[in-house]
């Protein structure tokens, strides 16, 4: 009988690529894993993994071995769910993922309706980047989690996830002065393309997202600062620093002298679980109150 357990590292490896990886995902030491993963291979009586020096791949039947393990892992959400469904209402912890911007606009009212109809529940809301949501969820170490993707930077399919929409907002150009062209659209943003820019750190979507919507208005936009938070980000564009762009949620106590123009370029926030927990109630209680707590305005996208 294969190990459940065992499983989960074989998949964890696959995404993650190297047991150091997983054994830092997952706070096991890597001789750990390799001890885990060498069982499995003697459960399965066939070879797994293929080891080179430092480096595991999976073989042909390691790799099918983990396309049934997803549909496992589904079927045991699934059974976890309709066991939730016969208790009394949604109880217990709830480790909940959100961004910066998504946690100050959506979850102080959504926490405030939990709090109100499933006093049982205990939700523990955790900032976290959406590029670090799919692994935490396949963890075990976030239960749902909000992810955001752009016009510019589609969210790749991640194994093992589901997601259902939760709202859209506009993007704004935010600058210190108005828009130095009547363009219209991205045009816009040509006018800037000798201007320092304020972008978030590499390797986020929002960083990507602003180089790939200056590259479609014809440049490569100059990176002054790099700042995650948009609170700071328009207090620089105040204080003549550069220019950005902003989403919807971000634009909070905007300073006076920051003039936005709305863009047509949209971020997109959905509810993101494991798959075959959508019908666990903690999960329906949480995304009901998500979607209650959406701003009206960001329902159309503005």
């Amino acid at each position: 009988m294969l190990d459940v357990r065992r499983l989960r590292l074989l998949r964890e490896l696959s995404h993650r690529g190297t047991i150091a990886a997983v054994a830092e995902a997952l706070s096991f030491t890597p001789s750990a894993v390799s001890q885990q993963l060498s069982v499995l291979e003697r459960e399965a009586g066939v070879a797994l993994l293929e080891r080179s020096g430092r480096r595991v791949t999976l073989t042909p039947a390691g790799q099918r071995l983990v396309c049934r393990t997803e549909d496992v892992l589904e079927r045991l959400e699934l059974a976890a769910a309709e066991l939730a469904e016969a208790r009394h209402g949604p109880s217990g912890p709830l480790r909940i993922g959100a961004f910066p911007s998504a946690t100050r606009a959506i979850l102080p009212a959504a926490l405030t309706v939990l709090d109100a109809r499933y006093p049982g529940l205990e939700p523990l809301v955790s900032e976290t980047d959406p590029a670090r949501v799919a692994d935490a969820l396949r963890a075990g170490d976030l239960d749902v989690a909000l992810l955001h993707e752009y016009d510019f930077v589609p969210a790749p399919t991640e194994p093992g996830l589901a997601v259902e929409p939760l709202c859209a907002e506009s993007m704004y150009l935010a600058s210190a002065a108005p828009a130095r062209t009547t363009g219209t659209g991205l045009s816009v943003l040509a006018g800037w393309s000798a201007a320092p820019w304020i972008t978030a750190t590499p390797g986020t979507l929002c960083h990507t997202m602003t180089v790939r919507a200056c590259q479609a208005a014809g440049f490569t936009p100059h990176v002054r600062h790099r700042v995650d938070d948009f609170t700071t980000v328009l207090a620089l564009v105040a204080a003549g620093q550069g220019v950005a762009l902003v989403p919807r949620l971000g634009l909070v106590d905007v300073p006076a002298a920051v003039s936005l123009t709305r863009l047509p370029v949209r971020r997109r926030t959905t509810i993101a679980y494991r798959r075959g927990a959508g019908r666990h109630p903690a999960i329906t209680a949480v995304a009901e109150a998500l979607r209650g707590a959406v701003p009206a305005e960001l329902t159309g996208g503005s």
